[in-house]
């Protein structure tokens, strides 16, 4: 596991409030000289779902398991070091009720090059979207629904060489 420099903030947050992208990335990189890549995605909610219209969703909520869902996203993070010459990761990814174009989920990788943070940083959502411990429920004109997992995101995981389960 990789040491956390004093005042580096924690690897993994589940929060209800918003992140800013910049100090997030500012304090990934903690005035490290190795890094010379940055890689991060910000996921946002949508106004819709799959197929269909815009103004179909007018909110989104999650709910997590806490200490699970953390303990899960380190075990993701181990294993992207695992994996990849990374210098560092962070995901944040939010809970509550999330309306439309808000933030809900930061993932940020540091490395020496720039393919090992895109390959880790793609590596880490996909993990992150089908092994993380979160429920979305959805806000429709028809009412709210659970979402369930797509096969998309089962298919995008293993390209990885895992399956659903297993690390």
């Amino acid at each position: 596991m990789q040491e956390i420099k004093a005042g580096r903030s924690p690897r993994v947050s589940i929060q209800g409030a918003d992140f800013e992208l910049a100090q997030e990335v500012a304090r990934l990189r903690d005035g490290d000289a190795r890094v010379g890549a940055v890689c991060a995605f910000v996921g946002t909610v949508r106004d819709r779902h799959a197929g269909a219209a815009a103004g179909s969703v007018s909110a989104v909520e999650l709910e997590h398991y806490p200490g699970m869902t953390e303990q899960a996203i380190e075990a993701m993070i181990d294993e992207a070091h695992r994996r990849f010459d990374i210098i560092a990761a962070r995901v944040v990814h939010r809970i509550g009720l999330l309306q439309p174009l808000e933030q809900i989920v930061l993932v940020a990788v540091t490395s020496m090059n720039r393919r090992e943070s895109f390959q880790a940083c793609e590596f880490l959502m996909d993990y992150l979207k089908t092994q993380a411990p979160f429920w979305k429920k959805e806000t429709t004109p028809e009412g709210a629904r659970w979402v369930d997992a797509r096969i998309s995101d089962d298919a995008a995981l293993a390209r990885w060489g895992l399956v659903l389960g297993n690390a």
